[in-house]
């Protein structure tokens, strides 16, 4: 399991305590310009590049494809912390930035999630990481039982804010689009960043997403190594392909091959492939992969569940395979879903501007999706507010699912019911926690396009986070473009009734990569599916899930029914739902195992050596 890290110290003499709290025995380390710790942690050699202009130093952690010279000429702009405002909206990748400057410093992570911040208080004195469970190392800190409780009791898929609550005791994260500024003795959180007007056109924003890759693709080969890139056959892993194979001809491309027959993802490959003849292209047949569910109880990372169970086992095949032939950096088209494909909120804005075009775009749904056209002009009218939906998740968390035909209209994204196997006391905990977070939460934007926009983003950009310290365990650095500031920007800036619409997949995206990416790609209109696969690694792999569930720690802690889950488990299946809350469920209980089991003091050089 990945071990790496790092903690960020105030530059006061105070923090000495502090340093001496994190939990490596042997950690690498940067100074402020006075000489005290500043990052402590482990890291890979060049997964943290700090350069200094004067008494100011700069530090970004994770991708950040931009030359150290550059990064020089940015960092002598600045004065203060508050002067990395500018820094920071130029910066491409994802990335952490910290700054220390004149005995202050600043902290951030990026807009999407991706990269994240938690804070905490030891040793009289504020300090933050990029990990809660390093923090929590640091001070002891017990389980948050009310939070595992509303992770058990929701299924797992919780949006933002009440999604980013960590499952450590007094372990606080910030919001992705806030930074932590320690001022002298002062420490306070401010926002940096807010969604750009979505004002330009389908060609317009098409042009400039088109420039906004191609910068980030630029410079992401690895200093060592190979890069490599996932193929599936989707718009979204195809264009990154050709845009890296521009600068990297000897580019490694990777894909799982299909079980399934009615899954196509398999022809738009092959073509992008014979495309690509100068790259070289790894397919795993799919008798090589171990089934779906396989070691779905291994533990995984300690700072919150693990929410791909499924497909761990492939997961760890990939990445061994990729690193055994020779890559050091994985481009995943992950995010594309969420970026290019616009929720339907935007159809409140365009029912206000331009009805007729807003009930156009509803005929097309209802003919294409089904769609109730009564139901849906009457959400339409009444989108409600933000509290209005969580007030609504609350009061309705043991209602039975909605029709599948009903869609996400308002400030959610999808509705949360608690499965069958949740516990009394979990449900309570749950309900108290969705109305406290109705009582202060705030939209992500005005735009209620935008909104569910980010909503998605945020929602899903911690799963990835969690997805690359996998790759990372077996030295691949895994690399999911679509969620950098800079694309996200590019995504949001185009106004969302242009590229949304029943009558084309993804045309932002399609647009933008016109002349880069094969046309057959650009018009496909299928996704892959992967249920039946699903299903069938469930139902061999169904005796060792029961077993893990027999001694269960979340049953000792009172939060499901082992029994009601069993029977769930073996009843016949008229959908995938059992199976949909059955994954975040099998997360919870590993962490919970992981997070409880005694470890040593050193616990994080621990891991390292074992993994």
């Amino acid at each position: 399991m990945s071990s790496t890290g790092f903690v960020v110290l105030p530059d006061t003499a105070a923090a000495a305590d502090a340093r001496a709290a994190v939990p490596w025995a042997s950690p690498r380390e940067f100074a402020h310009a006075s000489g005290r710790p500043w990052l402590v942690g482990r890291w890979a050699p060049g997964d943290i590049t700090v350069v200094t202009a004067g008494p100011v130093r700069v530090a970004v952690a994770g991708v950040c494809p931009v030359p150290a010279a550059r990064l020089t000429r940015l960092a002598a702009r600045v004065r203060t912390v508050s002067d990395a405002d500018e820094l920071a909206a130029e910066l491409p990748g994802s990335c952490h930035l910290v700054v220390s400057a004149h005995g202050d410093v600043r902290f951030q992570g990026s807009a999407t999630g991706l990269r994240r911040v938690f804070r905490t208080r030891t040793h009289g004195v504020e300090i933050a990481a990029d990990r809660a469970d390093v923090l929590a190392a640091m001070t002891g800190a017990g389980i948050d039982e009310r939070a595992l409780a509303l992770r058990v009791a929701t299924g797992g898929f919780l949006p933002p804010p009440l999604g980013d609550h960590t499952l450590w005791s007094g372990i606080t994260p910030l919001a992705p689009d806030h930074c932590l500024m320690w001022e002298r003795d002062r420490l306070r959180e401010t926002r940096w960043w807010q969604p750009p007007a979505p004002e330009l056109s389908l060609r317009a924003g098409a042009e400039k997403l088109r420039d906004t890759l191609a910068t980030a693709l630029g410079h992401r080969v690895p200093g060592r190594g190979r890069l490599s890139s996932d193929l599936s056959g989707g718009m979204d892993s195809t264009s990154l392909c050709f845009l890296a194979a521009r600068d990297t001809p000897d580019l490694l491309t990777f894909r799982w091959g299909e079980a399934e027959a009615g899954n196509d993802d398999a022809a738009f490959a092959a073509h992008a492939m014979g495309s690509l003849d100068r790259a070289e292209h790894l397919v795993v047949p799919p008798g090589d992969l171990p089934p779906l569910f396989t070691d779905a109880d291994a533990p995984v990372d300690t700072e919150e569940p693990y929410p791909f169970v499924r497909t761990l086992a492939r997961t760890r095949h990939t990445a061994r395979l990729l690193s055994g032939s020779g890559s050091r950096r994985h481009l995943a088209g992950h995010g594309g879903d969420e970026l290019f494909t616009p929720f339907p909120g935007y159809l409140h804005a365009l029912l206000r501007r331009r009805p007729l075009t807003a009930l156009r775009h509803v005929r097309g749904y209802g003919a294409l999706k089904r769609w109730p056209l009564l139901p849906t002009l009457a959400a339409l009218t009444r989108p409600g507010d933000e509290a209005d939906w969580w007030r609504a998740q609350a009061d309705r968390l043991t209602d039975p699912s909605p029709p599948k035909r009903r869609t996400a209209l308002g400030w959610g994204l999808w509705t949360l019911r608690a499965p069958s196997w949740a516990t009394g006391d979990a449900i309570d905990a749950a309900r108290e926690a969705l109305r406290d977070t109705a009582a202060h939460v705030r939209p992500l934007s005005a735009d209620l396009a935008q909104h569910q926009s980010l909503l998605a983003v945020r929602t899903s950009a911690p799963w990835y986070r969690l997805l690359a310290r996998v790759f990372a365990d077996d030295g691949v650095q895994l690399d999911s473009p679509f969620f950098d500031d800079r694309v996200v920007e590019a995504v949001l800036a185009v106004r969302a009734h242009e590229h949304a619409g029943p009558w084309r997949y993804k045309p932002l995206l399609a647009e933008a990569m016109r002349g880069i990416v094969p046309e057959p790609v650009l018009g496909r209109s299928t996704k892959g599916e992967f249920s039946d696969e699903a299903n069938s690694g469930l139902r061999r792999n169904l005796p060792a899930v029961l077993e893990l569930f027999e001694d269960s720690a979340l049953a000792a802690h009172g939060l499901i029914d082992p029994g009601e889950l069993r029977t769930r488990l073996l009843a016949p299946q008229p959908d995938n739902s059992t199976r949909i809350a059955l994954e975040p469920l099998i997360g919870c209980e590993t962490w919970l195992r992981s997070a409880t089991r005694p470890a040593p003091a050193w616990r994080f050089d621990a891991r390292a050596s074992a993994s």
